[in-house]
Protein backbone atom coordinates (compact mmCIF):
# COMPACT_ATOMS: atom_id res chain seq x y z
CA UNK A 1 0.00 0.00 0.00
CA UNK A 2 2.58 2.51 0.48
CA UNK A 3 3.91 1.87 -3.32
CA UNK A 4 0.37 2.24 -4.43
CA UNK A 5 0.02 5.32 -2.26
CA UNK A 6 3.86 7.14 -3.79
CA UNK A 7 2.33 5.73 -7.08
CA UNK A 8 -0.91 8.14 -6.81
CA UNK A 9 0.73 11.05 -5.59
CA UNK A 10 3.46 10.64 -7.88
CA UNK A 11 0.71 10.97 -10.98
CA UNK A 12 -0.49 13.56 -9.15
CA UNK A 13 2.56 15.42 -8.89
CA UNK A 14 3.33 15.39 -12.37
CA UNK A 15 -0.09 17.03 -12.94
CA UNK A 16 1.56 20.06 -11.92
CA UNK A 17 4.87 19.38 -13.74
CA UNK A 18 2.34 18.58 -16.80
CA UNK A 19 1.09 22.10 -16.22
CA UNK A 20 5.04 23.65 -16.15
CA UNK A 21 5.57 21.50 -19.25
CA UNK A 22 2.55 22.41 -21.88
CA UNK A 23 4.10 25.68 -22.38
CA UNK A 24 7.76 24.52 -22.68
CA UNK A 25 6.72 22.01 -25.36
CA UNK A 26 4.80 24.75 -27.67
CA UNK A 27 7.71 26.95 -27.90
CA UNK A 28 10.48 24.48 -27.11
CA UNK A 29 9.66 21.38 -28.95
CA UNK A 30 7.31 23.09 -31.57
CA UNK A 31 8.79 26.44 -32.11
CA UNK A 32 12.94 25.65 -31.11
CA UNK A 33 12.32 28.63 -29.37
CA UNK A 34 14.89 28.13 -26.09
CA UNK A 35 12.78 30.37 -23.38
CA UNK A 36 14.54 30.44 -20.16
CA UNK A 37 12.69 32.73 -18.35
CA UNK A 38 9.70 30.44 -18.78
CA UNK A 39 9.97 29.57 -14.58
CA UNK A 40 10.48 32.87 -13.92
CA UNK A 41 7.29 34.03 -15.93
CA UNK A 42 5.44 31.64 -13.92
CA UNK A 43 6.58 32.66 -11.08
CA UNK A 44 5.45 36.40 -11.53
CA UNK A 45 1.96 35.15 -12.69
CA UNK A 46 1.63 33.34 -8.86
CA UNK A 47 3.07 36.32 -6.97
CA UNK A 48 0.71 38.99 -9.53
CA UNK A 49 -2.26 36.24 -8.19
CA UNK A 50 -1.33 36.19 -4.54
CA UNK A 51 -1.76 40.66 -5.20
CA UNK A 52 -5.08 39.95 -6.57
CA UNK A 53 -6.38 37.65 -4.37
CA UNK A 54 -5.25 39.75 -1.42
CA UNK A 55 -6.08 43.66 -3.17
CA UNK A 56 -9.85 42.21 -4.56
CA UNK A 57 -10.66 39.60 -1.80
CA UNK A 58 -11.46 37.25 -4.39
CA UNK A 59 -10.97 33.19 -4.98
CA UNK A 60 -8.69 31.20 -6.61
CA UNK A 61 -10.99 30.15 -9.29
CA UNK A 62 -11.92 34.11 -9.97
CA UNK A 63 -7.88 34.41 -9.69
CA UNK A 64 -7.49 31.53 -12.84
CA UNK A 65 -10.35 33.84 -15.15
CA UNK A 66 -8.20 37.43 -14.14
CA UNK A 67 -4.94 35.85 -14.48
CA UNK A 68 -4.94 34.07 -17.77
CA UNK A 69 -5.86 37.26 -19.78
CA UNK A 70 -2.98 39.10 -18.46
CA UNK A 71 -0.56 35.93 -18.92
CA UNK A 72 -1.52 35.83 -22.26
CA UNK A 73 -1.14 39.45 -23.04
CA UNK A 74 2.96 39.32 -21.62
CA UNK A 75 3.20 36.37 -23.79
CA UNK A 76 2.22 38.12 -26.99
CA UNK A 77 4.27 40.77 -26.34
CA UNK A 78 7.10 38.54 -25.07
CA UNK A 79 6.96 37.50 -28.78
CA UNK A 80 6.05 40.51 -30.54
CA UNK A 81 8.79 42.98 -28.35
CA UNK A 82 11.82 40.86 -27.87
CA UNK A 83 11.36 36.93 -29.64
CA UNK A 84 10.50 38.00 -33.17
CA UNK A 85 13.98 40.20 -33.38
CA UNK A 86 16.09 37.31 -32.31
CA UNK A 87 14.39 34.72 -34.70
CA UNK A 88 16.47 31.97 -37.10
CA UNK A 89 17.93 29.17 -37.22
CA UNK A 90 19.97 29.52 -34.62
CA UNK A 91 18.82 29.46 -30.98
CA UNK A 92 21.82 31.45 -29.21
CA UNK A 93 20.39 34.24 -30.12
CA UNK A 94 16.53 33.22 -28.13
CA UNK A 95 18.60 32.03 -25.20
CA UNK A 96 20.92 34.68 -24.39
CA UNK A 97 17.45 37.40 -24.83
CA UNK A 98 15.19 35.71 -22.05
CA UNK A 99 18.30 34.80 -19.86
CA UNK A 100 18.84 38.37 -20.22
CA UNK A 101 14.74 38.73 -19.07
CA UNK A 102 14.76 35.75 -16.38
CA UNK A 103 17.60 37.45 -14.58
CA UNK A 104 15.16 40.79 -14.90
CA UNK A 105 12.66 39.41 -13.85
CA UNK A 106 13.57 37.79 -11.14
CA UNK A 107 15.23 41.60 -9.98
CA UNK A 108 11.97 43.01 -10.49
CA UNK A 109 10.05 40.86 -8.25
CA UNK A 110 12.32 40.88 -6.10
CA UNK A 111 12.38 44.75 -5.57
CA UNK A 112 8.22 44.12 -5.69
CA UNK A 113 7.62 41.64 -3.60
CA UNK A 114 10.90 40.63 -1.76
CA UNK A 115 12.38 37.61 -1.12
CA UNK A 116 9.18 36.34 1.02
CA UNK A 117 7.25 33.12 0.03
CA UNK A 118 3.68 33.63 -0.35
CA UNK A 119 0.83 31.10 -1.12
CA UNK A 120 -2.61 32.12 -2.59
CA UNK A 121 -5.15 30.74 0.09
CA UNK A 122 -7.61 27.96 -0.89
CA UNK A 123 -10.90 28.90 1.09
CA UNK A 124 -9.91 25.07 2.88
CA UNK A 125 -9.14 23.30 -0.47
CA UNK A 126 -5.78 22.81 -0.36
CA UNK A 127 -6.69 20.50 2.81
CA UNK A 128 -9.92 18.48 1.46
CA UNK A 129 -9.51 15.04 0.28
CA UNK A 130 -11.50 11.75 -0.67
CA UNK A 131 -10.48 8.46 0.98
CA UNK A 132 -10.29 5.87 -1.51
CA UNK A 133 -10.19 2.77 0.97
CA UNK A 134 -7.05 3.10 2.93
CA UNK A 135 -5.58 5.63 0.67
CA UNK A 136 -6.40 9.71 0.62
CA UNK A 137 -6.66 11.67 -2.51
CA UNK A 138 -6.08 15.89 -2.49
CA UNK A 139 -8.93 17.48 -3.73
CA UNK A 140 -6.58 20.26 -5.19
CA UNK A 141 -4.23 17.70 -6.54
CA UNK A 142 -6.78 15.43 -8.14
CA UNK A 143 -7.95 19.19 -9.95
CA UNK A 144 -4.89 19.94 -11.09
CA UNK A 145 -4.25 17.02 -12.18
CA UNK A 146 -7.43 17.02 -14.70
CA UNK A 147 -6.55 20.55 -15.77
CA UNK A 148 -3.61 18.96 -17.12
CA UNK A 149 -5.09 16.69 -18.66
CA UNK A 150 -7.79 18.77 -20.12
CA UNK A 151 -5.34 21.49 -21.15
CA UNK A 152 -3.30 18.68 -22.31
CA UNK A 153 -6.10 17.12 -24.97
CA UNK A 154 -6.67 20.86 -25.72
CA UNK A 155 -3.65 21.64 -26.90
CA UNK A 156 -3.17 18.98 -29.05
CA UNK A 157 -6.36 18.63 -30.50
CA UNK A 158 -6.02 23.00 -31.38
CA UNK A 159 -2.01 21.81 -32.86
CA UNK A 160 -3.74 18.93 -34.95
CA UNK A 161 -7.10 20.31 -36.51
CA UNK A 162 -7.35 24.00 -36.71
CA UNK A 163 -6.03 26.54 -38.77
CA UNK A 164 -3.83 27.96 -36.10
CA UNK A 165 -2.23 24.91 -35.50
CA UNK A 166 -1.66 23.96 -38.86
CA UNK A 167 -0.31 27.41 -39.46
CA UNK A 168 1.97 27.06 -36.71
CA UNK A 169 3.40 23.68 -37.75
CA UNK A 170 4.10 24.58 -40.98
CA UNK A 171 5.96 28.38 -39.64
CA UNK A 172 8.00 25.88 -37.25
CA UNK A 173 9.10 23.55 -40.18
CA UNK A 174 9.40 26.21 -42.77
CA UNK A 175 9.52 29.72 -42.24
CA UNK A 176 9.24 30.91 -45.54
CA UNK A 177 7.31 28.17 -47.26
CA UNK A 178 5.01 29.36 -44.45
CA UNK A 179 5.09 32.90 -45.90
CA UNK A 180 4.74 31.99 -49.30
CA UNK A 181 1.39 30.39 -48.77
CA UNK A 182 0.33 33.12 -47.15
CA UNK A 183 1.01 32.84 -43.00
CA UNK A 184 2.69 35.07 -41.09
CA UNK A 185 5.59 33.37 -38.96
CA UNK A 186 5.86 36.45 -36.89
CA UNK A 187 2.10 36.90 -36.43
CA UNK A 188 1.70 33.30 -35.54
CA UNK A 189 4.62 32.77 -33.07
CA UNK A 190 2.97 35.86 -31.08
CA UNK A 191 -0.40 34.05 -30.84
CA UNK A 192 1.36 30.83 -29.86
CA UNK A 193 3.53 32.14 -27.26
CA UNK A 194 0.68 34.09 -25.97
CA UNK A 195 -0.77 30.45 -25.51
CA UNK A 196 2.22 29.15 -24.34
CA UNK A 197 2.07 31.96 -21.80
CA UNK A 198 -1.52 31.77 -20.82
CA UNK A 199 -1.48 28.25 -19.93
CA UNK A 200 0.94 29.06 -17.44
CA UNK A 201 -1.09 31.21 -15.69
CA UNK A 202 -3.51 28.33 -14.74
CA UNK A 203 -0.38 26.77 -13.46
CA UNK A 204 1.13 30.15 -11.10
CA UNK A 205 -2.37 29.88 -9.42
CA UNK A 206 -2.29 25.88 -8.89
CA UNK A 207 1.61 26.22 -7.85
CA UNK A 208 0.77 29.27 -4.90
CA UNK A 209 -2.24 26.98 -4.13
CA UNK A 210 -0.65 23.71 -3.70
CA UNK A 211 2.89 25.19 -2.33
CA UNK A 212 4.49 28.93 -1.59
CA UNK A 213 6.32 30.56 -4.50
CA UNK A 214 9.14 33.67 -4.04
CA UNK A 215 11.35 35.29 -6.78
CA UNK A 216 14.08 32.91 -7.01
CA UNK A 217 11.84 29.60 -7.25
CA UNK A 218 11.67 30.53 -11.10
CA UNK A 219 14.96 28.32 -12.24
CA UNK A 220 13.94 25.08 -10.09
CA UNK A 221 10.24 25.35 -12.50
CA UNK A 222 12.19 25.90 -15.45
CA UNK A 223 14.23 22.41 -14.74
CA UNK A 224 11.26 20.44 -14.10
CA UNK A 225 9.20 21.59 -17.66
CA UNK A 226 12.63 21.23 -19.60
CA UNK A 227 12.96 17.78 -17.96
CA UNK A 228 9.08 16.98 -19.08
CA UNK A 229 9.63 17.46 -22.30
CA UNK A 230 13.19 15.76 -22.96
CA UNK A 231 11.32 13.00 -21.62
CA UNK A 232 8.22 12.94 -23.66
CA UNK A 233 10.26 13.94 -26.62
CA UNK A 234 10.27 17.26 -28.67
CA UNK A 235 7.06 18.04 -30.48
CA UNK A 236 4.99 16.23 -28.34
CA UNK A 237 2.52 17.60 -26.27
CA UNK A 238 1.05 14.64 -24.94
CA UNK A 239 4.96 13.14 -24.76
CA UNK A 240 5.49 16.31 -22.55
CA UNK A 241 2.51 14.83 -20.30
CA UNK A 242 4.34 11.45 -20.17
CA UNK A 243 7.07 12.95 -19.15
CA UNK A 244 5.70 14.74 -16.17
CA UNK A 245 3.92 11.73 -14.92
CA UNK A 246 7.45 9.78 -15.08
CA UNK A 247 9.05 12.67 -13.65
CA UNK A 248 6.53 12.84 -10.90
CA UNK A 249 6.44 8.98 -9.92
CA UNK A 250 10.11 9.07 -10.08
CA UNK A 251 10.21 12.02 -7.23
CA UNK A 252 7.87 10.54 -5.45
CA UNK A 253 9.39 6.97 -5.15
CA UNK A 254 12.64 8.94 -4.31
CA UNK A 255 10.99 10.41 -1.45
CA UNK A 256 9.32 7.15 -0.55
CA UNK A 257 13.04 5.93 0.33
CA UNK A 258 14.45 8.97 1.36
CA UNK A 259 13.44 12.71 2.53
CA UNK A 260 16.91 13.54 0.50
CA UNK A 261 16.08 11.55 -3.16
CA UNK A 262 12.98 12.63 -3.92
CA UNK A 263 14.57 15.87 -5.95
CA UNK A 264 17.42 13.33 -6.95
CA UNK A 265 15.11 10.73 -8.06
CA UNK A 266 13.81 12.88 -10.92
CA UNK A 267 17.18 13.99 -12.14
CA UNK A 268 18.57 10.30 -12.35
CA UNK A 269 15.76 9.31 -14.42
CA UNK A 270 16.08 12.17 -16.70
CA UNK A 271 19.66 11.28 -17.15
CA UNK A 272 18.84 7.66 -17.59
CA UNK A 273 16.07 8.48 -20.41
CA UNK A 274 18.25 11.06 -21.98
CA UNK A 275 21.29 8.45 -22.21
CA UNK A 276 19.13 5.07 -23.23
CA UNK A 277 16.43 7.11 -25.80
CA UNK A 278 17.96 10.57 -26.48
CA UNK A 279 14.91 11.37 -28.55
CA UNK A 280 12.33 10.78 -25.90
CA UNK A 281 9.57 8.09 -24.91
CA UNK A 282 7.00 9.64 -27.17
CA UNK A 283 9.57 11.35 -29.81
CA UNK A 284 7.79 11.82 -33.62
CA UNK A 285 9.17 9.76 -36.43
CA UNK A 286 10.72 11.69 -39.61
Amino acid sequence: MPWLDALVQGLLLGGMYAQYALGMALMFGVMRIVNTAHGDLMVLLALMGVSLAGALAVGPYVVIGMLVPIAAVLGWLLQRLVLNRVLGNDPLPSLIATYGLSIALQNLMLQVWSADTRSLPGDGLEFDSIALGDLFVGVLPLQIFIAALLMSAGLDLTLRYTAFGRALRAASADPEAAAITGVDPRRVYAAATALAVGMLGVAAVCQSLRATVSPADGPAQLIYAFEAVIIGGMGSIWGAFLGAMVLGVAQAIGFRLDAGWGILSGHLVFLAVLAIRPQGLMSRRS
